[in-house]
C-alpha cells in the first residue's frame, strides 16, 4: 500500500535543503541536492510510519503562504 504526504522544503543559511512532512510531527531532514533530499526524505517517512501513533492522525496539509509583518 502506498501513502501519499505533503512536504515542504526551505533551504538554510548554509545552502542545505530541508524537508518537513507536516503530517507527521518531528518528521524532518536535510541535504545538499534535492535529489538526495528527496531520497531521505522518503527514508524518514518510512521510519516516522513505523513509530507513528495515533496522535499524528486527523491532521490535513492545507498549504503554505508567505506573510510580510512590518519589523
Amino acid at each position: 500500500m502506498s501513502r501519499e504526504f505533503s512536504v515542504v522544503i526551505e533551504r538554510d543559511e548554509e545552502g542545505f535543503f530541508v524537508a518537513s512532512v507536516p503530517s507527521l510531527p518531528g518528521c524532518h531532514t536535510q541535504a545538499r541536492s534535492l535529489d538526495e533530499l528527496m531520497d531521505r526524505v522518503r527514508e524518514a517517512i518510512a521510519l516516522c510510519l513505523k513509530v507513528e501513533t495515533e496522535t499524528t492522525h486527523g491532521l490535513e496539509f492545507v498549504g503554505v503562504q508567505r506573510v510580510t509583518v512590518s519589523a
